[in-house]
């Protein structure tokens, strides 16, 4: 369970469906209240869906909102940091935790732009996350210490399930858990266009799809089994589920989805270099 972190005054730099999910997360756990929150963005109507909706602080000065913070949490775009930590590097305290969701972009490279002796903690949440469901990998830069984890872990604790590892595997997160559930989107896409043609309905197989999908999720999570022991135990010689796999391994699905996990982690790396 999170824990809480009273007095600790939290900014989110960008306000995307991430940053609101940690917010939500956040405020719904009581790990802060939410006059300790603090939202920016460009966009003014995000703003005030964020002051409507969790009755936090909003405004568009990155640097005013940086200036009494303890945690700040770099929510954009990749391609925009390069303009943020420029924006930010001279109004932020030294004693602030710095935070950054964003995919490839390294701890390093935050450390460099806003000074020596910057406290970064980076991780790669997923799409979960927005209904409390997700897995973040965490790791910590030079100078973060074992309490910057700590609270790291707890605010994506309170949207989910936290793993730390090396930054050298950070992309390999990315690619893996970041990216992983339009993988599964992307499957069920063509399992309701198959149902489509079999002409059955929508909702019916749209249910059937996903809680075939959550019961196979909990399977392997409760049975510890490799996912090979548990396709074989389903798979009888000769019947349905063998017929299928066969077309999936005559189309090279199998070699198409480590293609795929390969590419988003070839694309993470380029980000790193941005």
């Amino acid at each position: 369970m999170a824990k809480s972190m009273k007095k600790t005054r939290i900014v989110f730099l960008g306000a995307g469906n991430m940053a609101e999910a940690l917010v939500r997360g956040v405020l719904r756990g009581r790990i802060v209240k939410p006059a300790e929150v603090v939202v920016t963005d460009v966009r003014s109507e995000r703003l005030r869906h964020f002051r409507k909706k969790y009755k936090v602080c909003g405004e568009q000065d990155n640097r005013n909102a940086v200036r009494r913070a303890n945690v700040v949490v770099l929510s954009v775009k990749p391609q925009q940091f390069g303009e943020l930590l420029a924006e930010i590097c001279t109004a932020l305290p030294k004693r602030t935790l710095v935070l950054s969701i964003a995919a490839g972009i390294r701890t390093v490279r935050i450390e460099k732009a806003l000074g020596k002796g910057t406290r970064v903690v980076r991780a790669m949440p997923n799409t979960p996350a927005l209904v409390g469901a997700g897995i973040a990998g965490l790791c910590r830069g030079r100078w973060a210490t074992d309490a910057d984890m700590a609270c790291a872990e707890t605010i994506l604790g309170a949207v989910g399930m936290t793993v730390r590892v090396r930054e050298a595997d950070m992309d390999a997160v990315t690619a893996l858990s970041g990216s992983g559930p339009a993988y599964v989107f992307y499957f069920v896409e063509a399992m309701l266009e198959a149902a489509r043609k079999l002409r059955m309905d929508a909702g019916t197989a749209r249910k059937l799809i996903q809680e075939t999908f959550r019961g196979a999720a909990h399977l392997l999570a409760e049975t510890g089994e490799h996912p090979a022991v548990l396709r074989e135990r389903v798979t009888s010689k000769g019947g349905t589920t063998a017929a299928a796999l066969d077309r999936l391994r005559a189309h090279k699905v199998g070699d198409g989805i480590k293609a795929a996990v390969l590419a988003a982690h070839r694309r993470s790396k380029e980000l790193s270099g941005m």
